[in-house]
């Protein structure tokens, strides 16, 4: 989609354009001493100021000063109007009919890629609302249940028993919260004006930082970190893939269940680098893969435990990433265990996703 201008960068893309094509016509008029290229040049000039201008008003303005520089700069004549020409008229109205068609046309394709980008938004909102919804109401359900065991049967309870009621109401509250952090980072990134502060970070210390603070909730989990040897820096927000992460180990750990082990692997190939969580557990289902990126899965996947629900932390990955101009990648793993990458590139030129 041609993104919106303001008025001073329309009026400067059409001086530019009118400016270069002028600067051309004119090397061409003192190489070849003819002026019938002229035309043509100035008709493309304005097809081109149509085109990346917003509205018609620019295009419309262009054709007019097209058609009078060339009668007056380039038509014989020379730096004199002659509006007797031959042909002129129909240059003028050629000119006018090409910005005004290609104007329409580019505000016509705006109009249906907001559109499109809107039912995209609203599709995304539902898909996380449904998902929110289901992760947030068995942990409060647990949590209530838990400090009504407790007050209720204050004289049965063994100490034992009471603090484990304590233990699930406090795992609960951290899930919620986690929760929290992963809505507060979706309207982040998707809020109207939201946008992405990024500095070069060296991806080593964002990994380290990711492991302590997942291995501070699950300290029995064993991480094992592959870099390669040289050394990295990549444009990110070092909060928001911090955050990703910690989803994705959290997610190895959660879905894993027969998992052993977890892996970092760090891939380095030209213009990206690839980050890869990947865990030696019972891998993921095939009818899940399609969607665990959208916010969303089926309700003959969902498990009893929201924790198991991964639809609400994988889409606020993806959108992270996307973000960021990358893309994510889910599969299972020859060897057995499930994967999850993503790539984030390394210069502006390198953003083509999977």
């Amino acid at each position: 989609m041609k993104e919106k201008h303001t008025r001073i960068g329309n009026m400067a893309i059409t001086a530019a354009i009118l400016a270069a094509t002028s600067g051309l016509s004119y090397l061409l008029h003192r190489v070849s001493n003819s002026d019938f290229h002229v035309p043509m040049l100035f008709v493309l000039a304005v097809l081109f100021i149509s085109l990346l201008t917003d509205g018609y008003v620019y295009g419309i303005i262009a054709s007019m000063a097209a058609v009078i520089g060339v009668n007056y700069i380039f038509t014989y004549p020379y730096f004199a109007l002659n509006f007797t020409i031959t042909g002129y008229p129909m240059t003028f109205l050629t000119m006018l009919a090409v910005s005004i068609c290609v104007s329409a046309l580019t505000t016509r394709i705006k109009k249906q890629e907001q559109i499109r980008l809107e039912v995209e938004k609203e599709k995304t909102r539902a898909n996380l609302l449904r998902a929110i919804s289901h992760d947030i109401r068995t942990p409060l359900t647990s949590i209530v249940g838990s400090a009504s065991g407790i007050l209720e049967n204050q004289k049965v309870l063994t100490q034992e028993r009471e603090m484990e009621l304590v233990q699930d109401i406090k795992d609960e509250a951290q899930w919620l919260i986690r929760i929290v952090e992963n809505l507060l980072s979706v309207t982040r990134i998707n809020g109207e004006n939201a946008r992405i502060d990024t500095e070069d970070e060296v991806v080593e210390e964002i990994i380290s930082s990711a492991v302590i603070k997942f291995s501070k909730r699950f300290p029995e989990a064993s991480v094992e970190v592959k870099m390669p040897e040289e050394f990295l820096m990549v444009a990110m927000d070092g909060v928001l893939i911090e955050q990703v992460l910690v989803n994705l180990l959290e997610n190895a750990v959660l879905h894993g269940k027969t998992y052993t082990k977890i892996w970092i692997v760090v891939i380095h190939t030209p213009g990206r680098v690839e980050i890869a969580v990947e865990d030696d557990g019972q891998g993921i289902k095939e009818s899940v893969l399609p969607v665990m990126f959208e916010g969303k899965i089926s309700s003959d996947e969902e498990e009893s435990d929201s924790k198991r629900n991964m639809g609400i932390g994988l889409s606020v990955c993806h959108s992270i990433v996307k973000a960021h101009k990358g893309g994510m990648h889910a599969e299972n793993r020859a060897e057995g265990g499930a994967r999850i990458s993503f790539w984030l590139p390394m210069n502006e030129e390198d953003t083509d996703g999977y």
